[in-house]
């Protein structure tokens, strides 16, 4: 279908829904993987955070780059900083997101669920 940025609601619309027999191939290639989401906080406009936030982006590109992060997204939002795939185990990526510049100086909060995702899933790029 080409560049889907550029689909209307009715182009969507249209596309066909799987069979059940796609949706269970699919489900069985689920794997285990964690889901974090960044949340600004009221420390997110205090002094120096501009210098604190340059240190967790290349913190964020450099664990992505070693492959913690599968999938690095930040929102553009007055509440929401970011989200993530990152591929440890809820607890890893809990304690490494606790040792984060921005969430240690009170400028975010984090969260971490589990989840599953497909492998070969990718952005478009």
């Amino acid at each position: 279908m080409g560049d889907s940025t550029h689909l209307t609601v009715a182009d969507v619309t249209a596309l066909p829904h799987a069979t059940d027999d796609e949706v269970q191939e699919v489900a069985a290639t689920a794997q285990p993987f964690s889901l974090l989401v960044l949340r600004w906080a009221p420390g997110r406009h205090q002094e120096g955070a501009e210098a604190i936030e340059r240190e967790h982006r290349r913190r964020m590109v450099g664990l992505r780059a070693g492959g913690v992060i599968a999938v690095l997204c930040p929102v553009l939002s007055d509440e929401v900083a970011g989200a993530a795939v990152m591929t440890v185990v809820p607890e890893v990526a809990d304690e490494v997101m606790a040792a984060d510049p921005c969430v240690l100086a009170g400028m975010m909060t984090h969260e971490v669920r589990p989840c599953v995702a497909f492998p070969g899933d990718t952005v478009p790029g």
